[in-house]
């Protein structure tokens, strides 16, 4: 009898981890899985369906080059549309896509910084599009591939071009991300857009909004599965760390109504920059629906931005 107690003792907690081993498991699948469509955007951007598809047919209609990044290995080809100003410029936007998107969503940002006078670069990123990768990196990985995007804008348009990072989303967490590697000078500013603080804590905030599940014991589990796929683990995936050691002009940009990427998200990724920074939340806007709302006015602020500490030459 105490040995039937010994064993159900046992079996219980053993039960409790296969279980949350199993579902930390699908967990991982369903966030971290590259999936080789765009989903559906959420039902409260749906009134800007038209627009966005405006902007999508006008990128369509450009004289798009494609660039690639390790063409010849297959496990970490990458691949961007290359859209060149009007008139030629030295001026060149680099555009971090969101989380399950491809640079080709990103073409309302790449139109006003058209209309601006930049050449605009539309990466897909690691995982998504016509890239390789069987996994989202949420920037960590995408940072480095980034500075290979830098390098090939520098080769190709010369060692005088200036040029801007940009990211909405996961490319906010992506560029801030970059902000604490070791960029070239051509590199000017960088834009953030609604990036979160960390993959860490977004995950543990989504897993409490969205499933009603507690941090502990499911980031720790996905943590160790991401080690053993992807070599690092979630705590390394930090904009704040990296933001710590920026130099460059940052501007954040925020939805004061965004439940996706938390606003509190901001201020630790403001307050922990670096360098000179300027920080707009958006009134009334949710996550990644600044641009939405008014798209003069955000390209009035991003303009504002851009002449401080950009000028043209």
């Amino acid at each position: 009898m105490k040995k039937a107690r010994a064993v159900a003792g046992i079996s219980a907690p053993v039960a409790i981890f296969s279980a949350a081993l199993l579902a930390s498991e699908k967990l991982y699948n369903f966030a971290f899985k590259r999936v080789d469509y765009v989903p559906e955007t959420s039902a409260d951007k749906q009134k800007y369906a038209d627009a966005y598809y405006a902007y999508v047919d006008w990128l369509h209609r450009q004289p798009i080059q494609q660039w690639q990044l390790n063409a010849n290995d297959e496990a970490n080809h990458l691949v961007a549309q290359y859209v060149p100003a009007k008139t030629t410029s030295n001026r060149t936007v680099i555009i971090s896509h969101g989380y399950k998107g491809d640079g080709e969503t990103m073409a309302n940002y790449a139109y006003m910084f058209h209309q601006m006078g930049y050449n605009v670069l539309l990466p897909d990123d690691r995982g998504h599009g016509q890239s390789a990768g069987k996994y989202i990196s949420f920037g960590w990985q995408d940072r480095r591939d980034y500075l290979g995007w830098i390098d090939k804008v520098v080769r190709i348009n010369g060692r005088h071009t200036d040029i801007i990072l940009f990211g909405v989303s996961m490319g906010g967490a992506t560029v801030e991300m970059m902000s604490g590697e070791d960029l070239p000078p051509q590199v000017k500013a960088i834009i953030a857009d609604c990036g979160y603080s960390s993959i860490e804590e977004e995950l543990a905030y989504l897993l409490k909004r969205q499933f009603h599940l507690p941090k502990y014991p499911f980031v720790p589990i996905v943590s160790f599965i991401n080690r053993h796929r992807m070599g690092y683990y979630l705590s390394d995936v930090s904009s704040v760390e990296q933001l710590k050691h920026n130099h460059l002009p940052i501007f954040f940009i925020h939805g004061d109504k965004d439940v996706y990427v938390p606003s509190w998200m901001l201020k630790e990724n403001y307050q922990a920059a670096k360098g000179p920074k300027q920080m707009w939340q958006v009134p009334n806007a949710t996550h990644a629906e600044s641009f939405w709302i008014d798209p003069a006015e955000y390209q009035r602020h991003v303009t504002a931005f851009l002449n401080h500490y950009v000028p043209d030459n």
